[in-house]
């Protein structure tokens, strides 16, 4: 019986920055019924209320639901009839030019240059910068295809953590790469709901795609929580379906 129940978003509650489908959000007004919800991913506020906020039915149970953009270096609350900031831990203008200055660098020494990009592909989201491949609006298709197994990823990755020592650097989505401070990951955003929600961790258990050494979902098995990793939302689904009719 977990008292928590934390999530990945692109790849585990959906496909990558689209909205939850009609059933993901009935599964997890139902699962809001039994036990308090997370979502911890990379996207900032404005994705995470077009993917997950405005998508859940009316019946879901908000005050139970925990929304933590930028790898946990934000979250967001419902309270008194809207979503509200708890806190946010922001890049200082000098580090952002570090962090953009070494993505160009890493890229134009790794060589990986798309045929094609759909918007900018370097994002300052404030207390996390991020990669998009092939830019922050290209299609789904053209993602899934591009690094499938992380190979390439993992090339920009290592060049990168030579470049920004001192900084964590993780994999996430379906082309992305993050930055965050040091020790700012999702074990972190983890650590910091525990003291926020008073839920503790051996409480709370955490669903995502990229449970593995260098996905951005590993430090919550790291941190030495229950995970559980899905392939897809369908099998995320079929996860939230067992959690419900065990708390029942």
């Amino acid at each position: 019986m977990k008292q928590l129940v934390a999530f990945d978003l692109d790849g585990t509650l959906a496909a990558s920055k689209q909205a939850i489908l009609p059933e993901m959000g009935e599964a997890l007004a139902d699962l809001l019924g039994v036990a308090d919800v997370a979502v911890i991913s990379g996207g900032d506020w404005p994705q995470f209320d077009k993917q997950v906020a405005s998508r859940l039915p009316a019946r879901a149970d908000l005050a139970k639901l925990w929304l933590m953009p930028t790898t946990g270096t934000k979250l967001y609350t419902f309270r008194d009839g809207k979503w509200s900031a708890v806190y946010a831990e922001l890049f200082s203008d000098a580090e952002k030019a570090q962090i953009i200055a070494a993505f160009h660098a890493s890229l134009a020494a790794t060589g990986f240059v798309p045929e094609q990009t759909w918007g900018e592909r370097i994002e300052d989201r404030g207390s996390q910068i991020t990669f998009s491949a092939l830019g922050q609006q290209a299609p789904l298709e053209a993602k899934e295809k591009w690094d499938p197994d992380f190979a390439k990823r993992k090339v920009i990755q290592a060049d990168l953590r030579q470049r920004l020592p001192g900084l964590a650097i993780n994999m996430g989505g379906a082309t992305s790469i993050d930055i965050t401070r040091e020790g700012v990951d999702k074990a972190y955003g983890l650590k910091r709901l525990r003291d926020e929600s008073g839920i503790a961790l051996d409480a709370m258990m955490f669903v995502g795609d990229a449970i593995f050494p260098g996905g951005n979902d590993y430090p919550a098995k790291e941190l030495g929580l229950d995970t559980v990793r899905v392939r897809d939302p369908q099998e995320t689904l079929a996860v939230i379906a067992t959690v419900v009719a065990c708390q029942k």
